[in-house]
């Protein structure tokens, strides 16, 4: 039981295995950047939704090609991602017995490097837009008027809506088995994802540091002369792809530092707090978009829906901007386009508000 203990705290000395502590922290490490990242967006996009609603609809995409060249960066110049390398990791090919020989500078071989780039960026993606799928699923069937004929399709999503729990707890206990297999010294992977990708982490030696530092100081100092203007072109996207991703890598290492403050700033605690001290008279509407001006956005009687322009059916509310709708009508709109239509600021469908008058 002892040597058991000794090994979550120490890695062995001869194959360099970093602790369970170390490979988790590393993996929360892009858990944490991500929100963070996310909530600067959405912050800039409620502020100007006209200039920044881009980067709000389109964050996982810009935010999975930045990661896409930030992983590329690091997996060819110290053959481990960016989380890795900040912890002091480096990915070795597993079963190679010249590991010890091969240095983290010159990078992982091509076909582990594009595994791994599939399963640090790739599927992260596919993840995220499989969880919104499944929620905009859910919100759909919940709040949506059902025919009393159900198509196929119907059946369908409602099936993969009441699988899906189960297959993500299946995913998850996967993740968890490894893990523990790992704690326990019966694997040298403490994901499933290193597994299939044929490696798994090491610490940097002596040598690593000494070769990355080396290799930093070179490229630096040394530039090759270009011999045509294809090479010029090639050789100028490259830099530019370099410097890319060495100013994003070197934003997110600063960056990480602050995520601490972050998660307390916007913590319930302290956001209640906030109300608090700054709980102000709520503002009147803008003038151009009040009931009494001529504004195009709004119709002339309260009781008529600005979209189509006919009276309101089944009354909806957005949380986000207060105007009322048929819900029908709103509801289509947000779903496709992911904003108010009066206001333009940024809106999902969870905040839709069903209001009941007194005659229901």
């Amino acid at each position: 039981m002892a040597e058991h203990g000794a090994h979550l705290t120490t890695a062995s000395v001869v194959d360099d295995q970093p602790s369970i502590f170390e490979v988790v922290a590393q993996e929360g490490l892009m858990t944490a950047v991500r929100p963070a990242l996310q909530h600067v967006v959405k912050v800039l996009a409620e502020s100007n939704p006209a200039h920044y609603g881009f980067f709000w609809r389109w964050f996982d995409e810009i935010f999975t090609l930045l990661d896409l060249l930030l992983q590329q960066h690091y997996l060819s110049k110290t053959s481990a991602s960016f989380s890795e390398n900040f912890y002091g990791l480096k990915r070795i090919v597993m079963g190679d017995t010249h590991r010890l020989q091969r240095l983290a500078s010159a990078g992982l071989p091509k076909k582990q490097f594009w595994k791994s780039i599939i399963f640090l960026v790739l599927l992260p993606y596919l993840k995220v837009k499989l969880e919104k799928l499944v929620s905009s699923l859910r919100e759909e069937d919940e709040y949506s008027i059902h025919p009393p004929s159900v198509s196929r399709w119907k059946q369908f999503y409602r099936a993969f809506l009441a699988a899906y729990p189960f297959v993500n707890m299946a995913w998850e206990g996967w993740f968890l088995v490894q893990q523990l297999r790992y704690i326990l010294g019966k694997s040298k992977q403490h994901s499933p994802l290193l597994n299939l990708a044929g490696v798994q982490l090491s610490r940097l030696t002596v040598q690593d540091i000494q070769a990355l530092a080396h290799q930093s100081t070179e490229s630096s100092m040394t530039q090759q002369p270009a011999k045509s203007v294809n090479e010029k072109i090639k050789a100028a996207l490259k830099k530019a792809l370099g410097g890319v991703a060495l100013s994003l890598s070197t934003g997110l290492s600063v960056g990480v530092f602050f995520l601490q403050f972050l998660e307390w700033w916007y913590s319930s605690e302290n956001q209640e707090t906030i109300k608090s001290l700054t709980a102000l008279p709520i503002p009147p509407p803008p003038v151009h978009l009040d009931y009494n001006s001529d504004s195009p956005l709004l119709p002339k009687m309260k009781t008529v829906c600005p979209l189509c322009r006919k009276t309101r059916v089944n009354d909806t509310a957005l949380a986000t901007s207060g105007y009322v709708f048929c819900y029908r009508c709103v509801f289509n709109y947000v779903r496709s386009h992911q904003a108010c239509p009066i206001t333009g600021y940024p809106t999902e469908v969870q905040h839709l508000i069903k209001l009941y008058s007194p005659e229901n």
